[in-house]
């Protein structure tokens, strides 16, 4: 089972780092144009489903996500989350890119952290 984890916390790195993310030096956006969104890496069923990564992103949830997003925060900051109209791609650009008042948080957590907030959220053990 640890071994399991393991593999596919690497697996996961390995997803990562072999994802482009470096682009060029683009010009900054001109003044009320939106900065160029990142793609989000392949996000494999088999290291979406692993327990570790799961467990990893329920912590963040429970440390950053819940403060605007848990039961506790409703109504008001944030709106609520419907994770079965979502797909992982989709979960992962809200996360790592941020949107409308949402920040973005691919300068807090790691490429790694991010697919395991997704993870997170698309299981079905995820409830906000």
């Amino acid at each position: 089972m640890v071994q399991s984890g393991f593999r596919a916390l690497m697996l996961a790195w390995a997803i990562v780092l072999a994802t482009p993310f470096a682009v060029a030096q683009a010009p900054a956006p001109a003044a009320g144009e939106e900065p160029p969104r990142d793609p989000a890496p392949p996000l494999p069923k088999e290291v979406l489903n692993d327990p570790k990564v799961i467990a990893r992103g329920e912590e963040i949830w429970k440390e950053q996500c819940s403060h605007c997003h848990g039961s506790k925060a409703y109504p008001g900051k944030a709106p609520r989350l419907q994770p079965k109209h979502y797909t992982p791609d989709f979960v992962w650009d809200r996360v790592h890119n941020g949107f409308r008042g949402m920040p973005t948080w691919k300068d807090v957590y790691s490429p790694v952290d991010v697919i395991a907030v997704v993870a997170w959220v698309m299981s079905e053990d995820f409830f906000p």
